[in-house]
């Protein structure tokens, strides 16, 4: 891993390189661009670069027990927001690109998304069940102000009366304020906005190209007000670092009209882990061992536990602490627990080619 300089205005302060795929052997080919990282590291000042992507297919299927949809599409892969802490950056690796600062400056498009949605969904054998949006990449990154690939999906889905469910942390997805009311009015969505802290100076180091956190409780306010299902996600919640703020998230959501609230603790899969321990080191080398060895008791005394079922539920005292303070917050604040009904009855496959439907 390099070493250099605080990177502003990015979350990984590197570009790690993996070796779960021997990227490590190919990436040094003798250029000048490896001699020079290698003495300076990555430049200060890095470009976001957009390559279009021309997939295939564009849902993907999970069976995980874990989890709440066994469908999602992706308009992007890779995110800008920079979030150091997001699991997704190992899905970088498979395109020999780094986890770290290439997650979050050299991002894909899929401007064939709303096609390719268009045609499954056509299809005589689709089942319709909820579509999961920001799954893994923010589906309303900065990216989407150019290619609005989020938007043409949802006004698919609006057509065909498909549900779906929306996770991000921009106040972007007010953009699309009209159709999330006329899919509402349906049942067909419902919203999460992560909130990590309330302190924009960390947020601005955690997750550099997110909204920030006021931002983020105004748009979970507004949607709420508009009658859209919300729910505020306090997500990651990181020891020593976030934690403090769960009450008073909690506390803000609630006086918004936000009717659910979560928490997920923080995961560190694959190369994650270095990357976090990095950013710790960069930002916080004070109590950077205290954070990591709370993390590691909340996993069974590893960085990450992998396993289903343990993987989004920690364990230990700490954990315990985590869900006590979170119940008795939510009880202070007449927060329950509610799930959003999303109706799937009403679906209606679409014309293909301006084809109409016979029935």
């Amino acid at each position: 891993m390099l070493k250099h300089e605080k990177i502003k205005g990015r979350g990984a302060q590197s570009a790690v390189v993996p070796d779960r795929f021997g990227l490590a052997q190919r990436n040094v080919d003798g250029e000048w661009r490896d001699a020079m990282e290698q003495l300076e590291g990555p430049p200060v000042k890095l470009r976001t670069q957009v390559t279009e992507e021309h997939p295939k297919t564009i849902l993907s299927f999970n069976q995980s027990p874990d989890i709440f949809f066994d469908r999602s599409i992706n308009a992007y892969r890779g995110c800008e927001h920079g979030c150091v802490y997001c699991f997704a950056r190992p899905t970088h690796a498979y395109h020999d690109l780094s986890p770290g600062l290439d997650f979050e400056t050299k991002l894909f498009a899929k401007p064939d998304a709303p096609r390719l949605l268009r045609e499954t969904l056509a299809r005589p054998k689709y089942v319709p069940k909820p579509i999961a949006m920001g799954t893994n990449t923010d589906p309303y990154q900065p990216i989407e102000k150019r290619y609005r690939i989020t938007r043409q999906l949802l006004e698919i889905c609006l057509e065909c009366r498909h549900p779906v469910t929306i996770t991000t942390k921009s106040d972007r997805v007010l953009q699309d304020l009209d159709l999330l009311k006329e899919m509402a009015q349906q049942e067909l969505v419902a919203v999460a906005i992560s909130v990590t802290s309330l302190d924009p100076a960390l947020s601005g180091k955690l997750e550099p190209r997110a909204a920030a956190p006021h931002k983020r409780m105004a748009a979970l306010g507004q949607l709420a007000e508009n009658g859209i299902p919300t729910h505020c996600s306090i997500a990651p919640i990181i020891p020593a670092i976030t934690d403090c703020f769960m009450e008073e998230i909690i506390q803000e959501a609630a006086s918004a009209g936000v009717g659910s609230i979560g928490w997920i603790p923080l995961r560190l899969p694959h190369e994650v882990a270095p990357l976090f321990r990095e950013w710790l080191d960069v930002h916080f080398p004070d109590r950077a061992a205290k954070v990591m060895s709370i993390v590691r008791s909340i996993r069974n005394g590893r960085d990450n536990d992998p396993h289903f079922f343990s993987r989004l539920r920690p364990s230990g005292v700490w954990a315990e602490l985590f869900r006590t303070r979170f119940r008795v917050a939510c009880r202070k604040n007449n927060v329950k627990k509610q799930n959003f009904y999303l109706e799937t009855g009403n679906f209606r496959r679409p014309s293909v080619d301006g084809q109409l439907q016979l029935l």
